[in-house]
């Protein structure tokens, strides 16, 4: 989903070589340091990882493998290079208890499994690097992947379809369908493309260190959820706000989120669009 709009942001003032799960294992440090030697690339941007937060707590050592041992392998064959790494972090290094937007120094404390691999990865970084931009992110949509937003499509989609349905026969169904929504975790919605747009500004400006970058604002997923509703035409379809604990998942999340963007927007000169607007553009060009 990002890997897709980084190539085509990219490509239009970089020579940029794309490389994707079937044609590189980042796990393996032979094949990094082949590519790496093939390419000679001036800067190397790794937009994998393993993000399913819930399957990491089952698949602890796949996700280990991908979001830490594989940035030790990228990051140890780009140093003797002086390769600049690009590589994206998440709002989940944070346990969520703040109440102001999260810095960049702010004190890392993951609450799952996934937040803890995540980290792992930033340390590697930071240890075999001294060329590099980190970039913590949260929440991503995009057009090339399955997506909390389109999650949220499909199923009021599928619910128009029942209430239509219904509606025709003269039925009435037992129970009226509703969308539940977690209300209890705020963070920031953003676009993959806005993202990849952010990226290619720190390449110009020839950014280095951490960087926490989203779409501007915040919001908690059911807020997220009622405005993607309402931006699509199915704002009659009832969103019920409920608390993280009634979903009973195998990871905790964070319940706050946000991150502040200050050095962001004080390195490039932008401030990123507010998540509304991103949303906006994200459906239109999902219509296209």
């Amino acid at each position: 989903m990002l890997g897709n709009d980084l190539l085509s942001k990219l490509s239009k003032e970089h020579e940029v070589v794309g490389m994707d799960k079937e044609e590189i294992n980042i796990v393996s440090t032979d094949e990094c340091k082949k590519a790496i030697k093939e390419t000679k690339p001036d800067i190397v941007i790794n937009a994998a990882a393993f993000t399913n937060v819930d399957g990491c707590e089952t698949a602890k050592e796949e996700c280990f493998a991908v979001n830490a041992e594989a940035v030790k392998n990228i990051a140890g064959n780009c140093r003797d290079r002086n390769i600049r790494v690009i590589h994206f972090s998440t709002d989940y290094v944070f346990n969520g208890k703040a109440k102001q937007p999260y810095k960049e120094d702010d004190k890392c404390n993951p609450i799952n499994v996934y937040g803890q691999s995540k980290l792992a990865g930033e340390k590697y970084l930071q240890a075999l690097s001294n060329n590099y931009v980190l970039i913590r992110t949260s929440w991503l949509y995009g057009v090339k992947g399955k997506n909390f937003v389109q999650t949220i499509l499909e199923k009021a989609k599928a619910k128009n379809f029942i209430d239509d349905t219904m509606a025709r026969t003269n039925a009435k169904a037992d129970k009226p369908s509703i969308l539940s929504v977690v209300n209890d975790q705020a963070g920031s919605p953003t676009y993959t493309k806005d993202l990849a747009a952010a990226v290619a500004l720190l390449i110009e400006k020839n950014a280095q260190g951490i960087f926490h970058v989203t779409n501007r604002g915040s919001c908690s997923w059911y807020q997220f959820a009622v405005k993607i509703l309402q931006e699509s035409g199915f704002d009659k379809i009832e969103v019920k706000p409920i608390k993280s604990s009634q979903l009973q998942r195998p990871a905790k999340r964070p319940a706050y989120s946000v991150m502040d963007m200050q050095k962001f927007v004080q390195t490039t000169g932008k401030a990123m669009q507010p998540w509304q607007l991103a949303l906006q553009d994200y459906l239109k060009s999902c219509k296209l």
